[in-house]
């Protein structure tokens, strides 16, 4: 006996073609893989259109979704540990601080990038840059963007740039009491300030095989005297202790005559001091030595892919997408973030962003690394805790106890 078949209302019939549609819909959502991009919140809108951008071209294969992490570096180190300790699937790219390469790669919390991919990730890229995503000899990430500083001086009041510290502290002295400005609150840009000087003066916190310490002693007591004359020095603000980028940006704003600071000064200058902005001048950060081109640390951003992504090969493409020339001039020209391609900076919408691109490509060519080491954080600890307050530095004395705290946490004993 034939069953009857139930003949299904207008009403049904409508709500089971929506359930199929609802039903074919979500296929297709999940068809396309999402990649999660791990990084600064980034105000001006540059690494949002670069997303944009890359997932349209991607046609289909996939899209960036970003996840924006807190402005302090040691924070965003810190989220992203906690997530990568964990084998957080979620994390497919990491914006990460330049620092953090030999960390995360001896973890295993990032992939290598190895053959053609390697090969063009090199090709045209700074050879800073390109040192400072390497660990081992091993490409651990692309570079995207780079970050280093310039002395910045008033033309109104300076009629040339000085070439060395010394010259840079007699001139300031010379314009009256708080007219440098430097970082020298206990923090990572102390520990720059220290590296820069110390490479300037021909030294290296650790040694070839950045697993001892290496600390010479006349290119150590060098960059330890120079911070001791910056400490002690009238012409320096009296607030040097506690001073970051930003203190001395507003300090220079309020009519400062010297500045060591990044390039983010620039823009802010027009932007919230035209009066100062009209005679700002920039040179090249001043020589340890005389006659010895400064070498200054570096700084930026470099794309890594992270080791428990659900897709990897499609980060891979989605990072050297992001790190692309459009989008590395897109971040320069609206975001004022310097790109790591070399010829970027003699492309005329670079110059135009940046009327110091010279002096800046130059600088980069010779830029300083900070000290490649899974143990960089406690390394850095060390360095700007002993050096704090600048005032109180004993070039003898403290080379010794850089030394043994460094060592120490080489070894990782005593914690920082």
């Amino acid at each position: 006996m034939a069953l009857p078949i139930a003949i299904p209302s207008k009403v049904g019939v409508a709500l089971l073609l929506s359930l199929l549609v609802a039903s074919c819909l979500d296929t297709n959502n999940t068809a396309i893989p999402t990649l999660k991009w791990y990084v600064v919140n980034e105000i001006s809108g540059a690494f949002d259109e670069a997303a944009r951008q890359c997932s349209k071209a991607a046609q289909g294969a996939y899209q960036i979704k970003i996840v924006t992490l807190p402005a302090d570096a040691s924070q965003q180190r810190v989220q992203l540990v906690r997530r990568l300790a964990a084998k957080d699937t979620d994390i497919d790219i990491i914006g990460m601080d330049i620092i953090w390469t030999a960390e995360f790669a001896e973890a295993g919390w990032i992939l290598p990038w190895n053959g053609k991919a390697a090969s063009q990730v090199r090709q045209g890229r700074l050879k800073s840059s390109v040192e400072s995503a390497t660990y081992k000899n091993q490409l651990w990430a692309i570079p995207f963007t780079s970050n280093i500083q310039l002395l910045w001086y008033r033309t109104d009041q300076v009629e040339r740039p000085p070439q060395t510290w010394n010259e840079l502290i007699e001139m300031a002295e010379a314009l009256g009491t708080g007219t440098l400005q430097v970082q020298g609150a206990r923090y990572e840009g102390l520990t720059v300030l220290f590296n820069s000087l110390l490479a300037s003066a021909g030294g290296s916190v650790l040694d070839e095989t950045g697993e001892a310490v290496s600390l010479e002693q006349e290119p150590t007591e060098k960059a330890l005297s120079i911070m001791k004359r910056i400490g002690t020095s009238p012409a320096s603000d009296p607030s040097l202790a506690t001073a970051r980028e930003d203190e001395s940006r507003l300090a220079f704003e309020a009519g400062s005559a010297f500045m060591i600071n990044y390039t983010y000064v620039w823009p802010s200058a027009h932007q919230n001091a035209p009066r100062i902005a009209a005679h700002l001048g920039w040179a090249r950060w001043p020589a340890a030595i005389e006659g010895k081109p400064s070498r200054v640390t570096l700084g930026g951003i470099n794309l890594g892919v992270g080791a428990y992504s659900q897709y990897p090969d499609l980060a891979f493409q989605a990072a050297a997408c992001i790190a692309s020339r459009e989008h590395q001039r897109l971040a320069a020209t609206k975001g004022g973030l310097l790109p790591t391609l070399e010829n970027l900076y003699e492309d005329p919408q670079i110059e135009t962003a940046f009327p110091f691109a010279n002096v800046l490509q130059a600088t980069l060519k010779d830029a300083a690394q900070r000290p490649s080491s899974p143990l960089y954080n406690d390394i850095s600890l060390a360095i700007s805790r002993t050096l704090h307050p600048m005032k109180a530095i004993d070039p003898q004395e403290d080379i010794s106890k850089l030394r043994k705290i460094i060592d120490r946490a080489l070894r990782s004993e005593g914690l920082l």
